[in-house]
């Protein structure tokens, strides 16, 4: 007695262990499988052992309700080896209970081990194809294990090797229900298939489990970021008014008339600008384009006039300074009427000495074109 309290002691923790874990496939439709199987049956007394032994054949249809606990419907055929008038000597049809061993004492792990132990146990209605007067009816309970292997990354088929004790619990010998003399060992192997079910799975998957701390940190988490977004809104909200009445600032400017003035220009003053080598005040070709720019302008304008000062750089004496200062102004109206034919009445050439206009030294040997337009 004592030990079978301590047993069921046992039991019940590890039930206890196991319903801690929360598995997710667990609706009506889910974890369904069938099977094939074939073997042999042998009475256990009385007989040799495959002397006596008959084919056998059946099918199961199981529905696991949890990962440690399964029923299961199995209906069994016993070739016939007698003048029974049948090609079966028997049918079993059984409601079997399976305990999952591994599940039960080593936990769910979320997928089926290759490798799994069940124990089964069952009542059913036995049926004899008899002879004579008639059939005969009884009914059978049943013992065993399941040596099953779960095949395949999805683990959707498994092998089983499933050897039973199947009791006759109205058998010859009365002395007891569970009477060696009335039982028959039965041996089979089956292949099983496990239909998918709503998890997208072919067995139970583990459902993850969330701390109340942690739920409680999201939660605060997600209103800190609402609190965050309606701030934004606000914000954006703000902007858009400001927006809103840019837009409309830039409507009244656009649809503004503004008074037209009409400005009469009287004098321009382009000016052009040809540079010099130190101690030259021959025009280069690179400078060429800037005389020729100051020509085509006086031909487009025919009462235009140009002003030319050249310049020197404080190098040498202030004599020799004003003498190529000069030269170089006189270059420049020589090209003007020898290649571009302006009359030199047009055209005013002055040396005005060293220059200052710029601050590096270098860049004052220049003559400076300016065009003066005739007001009238």
């Amino acid at each position: 007695m004592k030990k079978s309290i301590i047993l069921s002691a046992f039991v019940l923790a590890a039930l206890t262990a196991n319903a801690q874990t929360t598995v997710q496939g667990s609706k009506f439709t889910d974890n369904w499988s069938i099977e094939l199987k074939t073997g042999i049956i042998t009475p256990v007394s009385h007989s040799a052992f495959f002397k006596n032994a008959r084919p056998a054949l059946g099918i199961e249809f199981t529905k696991q309700l949890t990962p440690v606990f399964g029923l299961g419907v199995q209906g069994m055929g016993y070739i016939n080896t007698s003048n029974s008038k049948t090609a079966f000597d028997a049918s079993d049809l059984s409601l079997l209970g399976k305990v999952n061993l591994m599940n039960l004492f080593a936990g769910y792990t979320g997928t089926p081990r290759i490798f799994e132990v069940e124990a089964v146990a069952g009542a059913g209605w036995l049926h004899y194809y008899m002879d004579g007067p008639g059939d005969v009816n009884s009914w059978s309970s049943r013992f065993g294990m399941n040596f099953n292997f779960n095949l395949g990354e999805a683990k959707a088929w498994t092998i089983g090797v499933k050897p039973a004790l199947v009791y006759d619990m109205q058998g010859d010998h009365n002395r007891s229900r569970f009477n060696v003399n009335n039982a028959a060992f039965e041996l089979t192997a089956g292949v099983a298939y496990h239909f998918g079910g709503s998890n997208g799975s072919h067995h139970f998957t583990l459902a993850k489990l969330y701390d109340p701390a942690e739920i409680s940190d999201l939660n605060n988490s997600i209103n800190n970021l609402r609190s965050q977004v309606n701030e934004k809104n606000g914000q954006i909200n703000i902007d858009a008014q400001k927006i809103s009445a840019l837009q409309q600032e830039v409507n009244n400017l656009q649809n503004r008339v503004i008074p037209v003035e009409t400005v009469v220009e009287t004098s321009r003053i382009p000016e052009s600008i040809i540079t010099f080598r130190q101690g030259r005040s021959t025009v280069d070709a690179s400078q060429l384009p800037n005389v020729e720019r100051v020509a085509s302008y006086m031909k487009k304008y025919a009462n235009t006039t140009v002003v030319i000062k050249g310049y020197a750089s404080p190098e040498g004496s202030a004599e020799v300074n004003a003498r190529i200062a000069k030269a170089r102004a006189e270059a420049v109206k020589t090209i003007l009427v020898n290649k571009y034919k302006i009359s030199p009445s047009r055209i005013t050439a002055e040396g005005q000495g060293v220059g200052d206009m710029f601050t590096e030294p270098d860049w004052n040997r220049v003559s400076i074109c300016s065009i003066i337009e005739d007001a009238k």
